[in-house]
């Protein structure tokens, strides 16, 4: 069976299953901890753990259902991509992480491609993407054992397209899905080229209450066309393509709620002029 090895551990995120759980059970039990509700799809950060972990963490943890049945397959998209990249997915075989393999769901990747224009790529010939790697460790802890579906989405009309045709091929195939969207959100200073503010508190109170701002109103208002404009014209999204699939996704799956379970930026931990922010927010009925 093909594998798709790991790229970051060790250096992004621990290499050993102990070290992850560790550092796991250490984000389960900072600020809010996750969510409780009825939380079907999520926006997560993909930094290294030491920035953006726990956001990411204990969004994903805010997913598992309170009730017993068990789900099948979570659908995670990333990676980035301009709006003219083609969208890709893996189609078969497993995924690496320290805390075990996570299985791809190939009848329910074979199906989505079956009914969308999208590249089929093999594990050994996936490329790496700290977007979706960071999210594989927390996958396999909070969901043992589901399968993953695992999507590259451009910033591009078809991403809302793919979301909702996940959704669909999930419910025809009658498999019950959980979909994280993987995204950071403005990358700022002099490192990113991207200084319209100046540098200091100055620059991180406007990318707070005005740029990301502007980006979670529009995930929080699941408008799929207003996600991808924001990422692509504000810079304020590194994977709007992702963010605007996982918006689409939650729409069709009957969600008609946002919750932004947390906000911070790299400037919290390192004050440096050069920083990213990082949100986890989640989408569910009410």
């Amino acid at each position: 069976m093909e594998k798709k090895r790991t790229a970051f551990a060790g250096t992004w995120y621990p290499a050993s299953a102990e070290a992850c759980n560790i550092e796991i059970l250490q984000f389960l039990s900072e600020k809010t901890g996750p969510a409780t509700g009825d939380f079907t799809a999520g926006i997560v950060p993909h930094a290294g753990w030491v920035y953006s972990g726990s956001i990411a963490c204990r969004t994903i943890a805010s997913l598992v259902p309170s009730g017993e049945k068990p789900v099948d397959t979570i659908v995670l998209f990333g990676a980035h991509m301009h709006r003219q990249s083609e969208p890709f997915v893996m189609t078969q075989g497993a995924i690496e992480t320290p805390l075990g393999d996570i299985a791809v769901d190939a009848e329910m990747v074979e199906a989505l491609a079956d009914s969308i224009s999208i590249r089929k790529r093999s594990p050994v010939k996936f490329v790496d993407e700290n977007t979706l790697e960071l999210q594989y460790p927390f996958i396999k802890y909070f969901f043992p054992k589901a399968k993953i579906v695992v999507c590259g989405v451009a910033p591009s009309f078809f991403a809302p397209i793919i979301g909702t045709m996940a959704v669909e091929t999930a419910n025809a195939l009658k498999r019950t899905i959980r979909v994280i969207g993987s995204t950071d959100m403005t990358h700022y200073g002099p490192d990113f080229g991207f200084t319209p503010a100046g540098t200091g508190k100055t620059a991180v109170e406007w990318v707070t209450t005005s740029n990301d701002a502007a980006a979670l109103a529009a995930m929080k208002n699941m408008d799929d066309k207003e996600i991808i404009a924001q990422g692509l014209d504000h810079h304020n999204m590194c994977c709007p393509g992702a963010a605007a699939a996982t918006a689409a996704a939650a729409k069709k799956m009957g969600a008609n709620q946002a919750l932004v379970l947390d906000y911070a930026t790299s400037f919290d931990k390192t004050g440096s002029d050069s920083f990213v922010g990082y949100t986890g927010l989640l989408y569910g009925r009410d």
